[in-house]
């Protein structure tokens, strides 16, 4: 005899294989957003060569500002921002390709000078590249639970970007040095935190503990450390790593549009 399930008011439909229908529609959704970013940013670029980064900055903002909100960048962001930055830098393969510059887009530093002595833009296969050393700047942090899966899949969308805009072999010293720069912005709002609350002794200890996590990973392997990361859980203060990613990208970008030379 079978039995028919009714499922409770307000719950999502499960497919046969266990995924909702808000996940699938998502994935769905995923291409279309994409697509927008690249139309926006190669349309932008004929109007202005600095708009492909302004949308670049505009979308770790948003990112920053649902982190701080929600605790969690969404999906439909961040994966969207890594699709149209494997995209852009496919347009630029096309470009080089085809010897056709209407298809590029890749404004490099806006100041004519600085723009000369940058490469062109990236193609495909550096954007990948530039997407996954950006992840893998932020993967060990993750596994330890420093911070959240949305925050890493930010920050390779932020890398498949830069290296379709501004070129494999520039872009990916960008990546690295505004990765940097939000670990140095999180160190600091991190420590702040701490004296803001009175716990500055206790938090330096943690982060004492935190090293010796990393030294667990290299003797013991990432389970052991995640193990040993997650017993400390509870003496945690939650801080949206998505807030000093953005002010590290962002900043860094404006310092190489505006400071640099």
């Amino acid at each position: 005899m079978s039995v028919t399930t009714t499922p409770a008011p307000g719950k999502p439909l499960a497919e046969d294989l266990g995924i909702d229908r808000e996940f699938v529609l998502m994935l769905a959704r995923l291409p279309l957003i994409a697509l927008g970013f690249m139309l926006a940013a190669w349309v932008g670029q004929r109007l202005s060569p600095a708009i492909p980064v302004i949308l670049l900055c505009a979308a770790m903002i948003l990112a920053a500002v649902i982190d701080g909100v929600k605790f969690k960048v969404p999906n439909w962001l961040t994966l969207s921002l890594i699709l149209a930055g494997w995209g852009l830098g496919a347009l630029n393969s096309l470009s080089a390709a085809y010897n056709n510059p209407a298809l590029s887009v890749g404004p490099g530093p806006i100041d004519a000078a600085l723009r000369d002595a940058f490469p062109r833009s990236g193609g495909l296969w550096g954007a990948i590249v530039g997407s996954l050393v950006a992840f893998g700047m932020l993967f060990p942090v993750f596994l330890i639970g420093g911070m959240g899966q949305g925050d890493v899949k930010m920050q390779t969308g932020f890398g498949a970007w830069v290296a379709a805009l501004y070129g494999a072999d520039e872009g990916m010293w960008t990546i690295i040095w505004a990765v940097l720069a939000g670990y140095l912005v999180g160190g600091v709002i991190g420590l702040l935190m701490m004296i803001g609350r009175g716990q500055l002794h206790r938090n330096l200890g943690n982060v004492k503990e935190i090293l010796a996590d990393f030294k667990v990973m290299a003797q013991s392997g990432v389970k052991a450390a995640a193990q040993r990361a997650q017993s400390r859980r509870a003496t945690w203060h939650r801080l949206p790593y998505g807030i000093p990613l953005c002010i590290g990208f962002v900043g860094y970008l404006g310092y190489l549009h505006f400071f640099a030379g």
